[in-house]
C-alpha cells in the first residue's frame, strides 16, 4: 500500500489547551480507574459465559460484563425506571469523574458547562422491553419514557440536567469511533472558550435484542472458551464478543483548571482526526489517512508515538487492513513501536470501546505502562504487539478506532508539560 496523499497542515496554535483532569470508568475489568487500571496491567480477561440472560440459544454465549454494579448507589430511583442501563453506566463513570478530578459542578459556571457523549446503540433493555409490551399487551402498556429513554442522546441530556452543564451539548453516533470522536468535539468546545466538558462513552448491548443486532454482522465469535474468543491480530482470529460499560472524562481548559487549583493533570489532547470510507472493511488506507492527519495536527510524526492502542478488529479481513494502515503511517517504525489492544480482555464495547481506550491511554501515561492484549501469546502481522505488560517511558499514545460501516478514527494523547 502507497502512503496516502496528505499535506500535513501546520500545528495548532493559539488554542486554549485541553487536558484531561478526570476519569471515570464502569467496565468489565472493574468500577473505578484504579481497578481497571490493576485489571488491565495483570492480563485478566474478563470476558465470560452471559449472565444476564440466557444466550444459549443465540450461538454466542461470551461477553464482557460489568462486575457488582449497583445503580441505586449513584442514582435516584425515579431516574432509573426512566432510563436504560448504558444511562446509568454514564451517570454512575461521571460522579467518578468528577470526584476524580476534585471538581464541584455545582459551583461551576453552567454556561461554560458541556456535555458529549458516544453512542452506537442506544437503550437497547429499555427499547426491548417496551416493544415486547406494545406487542404484548398493546400500546397503552409502553412507558411515556419510551420515547426519552432509548435514543442516542438520552445519556447525554440527564447528565446536562444533573450537573447543571447548559453549554452547548451534542451525541456522537459513529459507532466503534465514537469514543475518540466525542472526545475530540468536546475538545473543541474546550478551545473555542468552555471551560469543563464532560465527555465519552459507554454502552450496555448485553442484551438479547442488542446481541441479536450484533450477530447480523457476521463477525461475532460463536466460541465458548474465553481464551478463544476475542483475539485480535492473532492468525487463528474469529471474530469479537460484545462488551458493556465505558469511561467518562473531564475535560477542561488548563487556564480554568489551575485557577481552581488543579495539580494534577492525567494527559494532554493534542489532535485528531476522522474519515470515512462506506465500506465495513477497508484496505486501511483511510484509516492511515486518519493517523496521518491526528499526528501532524500534534505537531508529533511517528518516531516519537510511544504506544499505539489500536482497534484491533479480531477479525482476519479487519486486523490486516488495520496492520496495512500502521506500515504505512510508522514505516521503518511499524515493528518497533509498541501495539497493543487491550479490549481483547473485555470484549467490544461499542461506543465505550474507544473511550475506555482513552483511559487505558492516559493511565499508561501517568503509570509508566504498557498495557498488555490478552490471549494472543505471540507477535503478528508484523507489529510490535504488546503481550505482557512492561514499563516504559510513555510519553505519546496514538489511539486508533473504528466503527462499522466505515468509521476511522485517531486520537493523541500526551504527557502533560507545563
Amino acid at each position: 500500500m502507497t502512503a496516502p496523499a496528505v499535506a500535513p497542515p501546520p500545528v495548532e496554535t493559539g488554542h486554549r489547551r485541553c487536558v484531561v483532569t478526570g476519569i471515570g470508568v464502569i467496565a468489565p475489568t472493574g468500577i473505578g480507574h484504579s481497578a481497571h487500571w490493576a485489571a488491565t496491567i495483570a492480563g485478566e480477561c474478563r470476558i465470560a459465559p452471559i449472565s444476564a440472560f440466557d444466550a444459549t440459544i443465540y450461538g454466542s454465549p461470551l461477553a464482557g460484563e460489568v462486575p457488582a454494579f449497583d445503580e441505586t448507589a449513584t442514582i435516584d430511583g425515579r431516574l432509573i425506571v426512566q432510563t436504560d442501563r448504558w444511562t446509568w453506566f454514564g451517570l454512575a463513570a461521571t460522579t467518578l469523574a468528577l470526584d476524580d478530578a476534585g471538581l464541584d459542578h455545582t459551583s461551576a459556571e453552567p454556561y461554560l458547562s458541556s456535555v458529549v457523549t458516544a453512542s452506537a446503540s442506544g437503550g437497547n433493555a429499555l427499547g426491548q422491553r417496551e416493544i415486547a409490551a406494545l406487542w404484548s399487551v398493546g400500546p397503552r402498556s409502553v412507558s411515556v419514557h419510551q420515547s426519552i429513554g432509548w435514543f442516542y442522546a438520552a445519556s447525554t441530556g440527564q447528565l446536562s440536567i444533573r450537573h447543571q452543564a447548559k453549554g452547548p451539548c451534542s451525541v456522537v453516533v459513529t459507532d466503534g469511533a465514537g469514543g475518540l470522536d466525542a472526545v475530540a468535539s468536546a475538545r473543541r468546545l474546550v478551545q473555542r472558550g468552555q471551560a469543563v466538558a464532560i465527555v465519552g462513552g459507554t454502552e450496555a448491548p448485553v442484551s438479547p435484542y442488542a446481541l441479536a443486532c450484533q450477530l447480523s454482522t457476521g463477525k461475532i465469535h460463536k466460541g465458548q472458551d474465553p481464551a478463544a474468543a476475542y483475539r485480535p491480530f492473532h492468525v487463528d482470529a474469529t471474530g469479537h464478543v460484545i462488551g458493556e460499560g465505558g469511561a467518562m472524562f473531564v475535560l477542561e481548559d488548563l487556564a480554568s483548571a489551575r485557577a481552581r487549583g488543579v495539580n494534577r493533570v492525567y494527559a494532554e489532547v493534542l489532535g485528531h482526526a476522522a474519515t470515512f470510507d462506506a465500506e465495513s472493511t477497508s484496505d486501511g488506507s483511510s484509516l492511515a489517512r486518519a493517523m496521518t492527519l491526528a499526528l501532524a495536527r500534534s505537531g508529533r510524526v511517528p518516531d516519537q508515538v510511544d504506544l499505539i492502542l489500536a482497534d484491533g478488529a479480531g477479525d482476519p479481513a479487519g486486523d490486516a487492513a488495520e496492520a496495512a494502515a500502521i506500515r504505512t503511517v510508522f514505516g521503518p517504525w511499524a515493528g518497533t513501536v509498541p501495539v497493543s489492544v487491550p479490549k481483547a480482555a473485555t470484549g467490544r464495547l461499542l461506543a465505550g470501546a474507544a473511550a475506555l481506550d482513552v483511559a487505558t491511554g492516559a493511565l499508561a501515561i501517568r503509570h509508566g505502562q504498557l498495557p498488555p492484549t490478552v490471549n494472543v501469546p505471540v507477535n503478528a502481522y508484523g507489529l510490535n504487539l504488546v503481550t505482557r505488560a512492561r514499563p516504559a517511558d510513555v510519553a505519546c499514545v496514538l489511539v486508533l478506532a473504528r466503527g462499522h460501516g466505515g468509521f476511522a478514527s485517531a486520537l493523541v494523547l500526551h504527557r502533560f508539560v507545563s
